[in-house]
């Protein structure tokens, strides 16, 4: 893409396979208490920071849990899965490093928590790859906002359009194109029921960065 200065990558679903691990988690910490799963549930931690999603599990299921009592089971519960076991996707470790090689700044912005996000990068040989890591609690607002992707720009020192999100989510997509982003929609079957209207949102879609490398992009 020309005029681009800066890529930024979510994490979860789109840099790495790892919605399963937080399927497992929802399953299993909510079971563990009697509560059933919901699609109205999953749905509405799709774009929710960490703290802001175990708010909510707190008040739509009236638990006696703190906040933090919360966020801490999670991160325990998936901290080993994303240490040892959460691969990156199929072509993305080489196309990071072939845009760095072209002198594209690299940044990430994501939901999930360091916790679990460096491990996993240093065990996918991805530790050194970006040049900024930002979180969503850092700026108190989910991914329906693009505050978090103006916030990773600005530390990238670069202007809104001089970036290219890539992401996985539907709101994700909608928000970092409003403020001129270009946009990259990246497969995950997590988000099959909405694959038509993210086709439709994305500057591109594609199935597997081997499309980009393929088209030298």
């Amino acid at each position: 893409m020309e005029d681009i200065k800066a890529a930024i990558f979510d994490f979860d679903g789109t840099l790495v396979d790892s919605m399963y691990v937080w399927s497992k988690v929802d399953q299993d910490f909510l079971s563990k208490r009697g509560i059933e799963v919901t699609d109205e549930y999953t749905d509405k931690m799709r774009s929710m920071f960490f703290e802001t999603a175990a708010a909510y599990t707190k008040e739509t299921y009236g638990l006696n849990e703190s906040v933090e009592e919360i966020m801490n089971e999670w991160l325990e519960m998936a901290h080993d899965e994303y240490a040892a076991n959460v691969r990156v996707k199929e072509g993305a470790a080489d196309y990071i490093r072939s845009l760095r090689e072209k002198g594209i700044r690299i940044g990430m912005a994501t939901s999930n928590n360091p916790y679990l996000l460096m491990p996993c990068l240093e065990n996918n040989g991805l530790s050194l790859c970006f040049d900024v890591i930002c979180y969503t609690s850092e700026v108190g607002v989910n991914k329906s906002n693009p505050d978090i992707y103006l916030y990773t720009a600005g530390k990238l020192g670069v202007k809104p359009e001089e970036c290219v999100v890539f992401e996985d989510i539907i709101e994700g997509l909608k928000s970092s194109s409003s403020v001129g982003m270009k946009t990259v929609a990246v497969y995950d079957p997590s988000n099959d029921d909405y694959k038509d209207e993210i086709i439709k949102t994305a500057d591109r879609y594609i199935s597997s960065y081997l499309d980009m490398k393929e088209t030298g992009s």
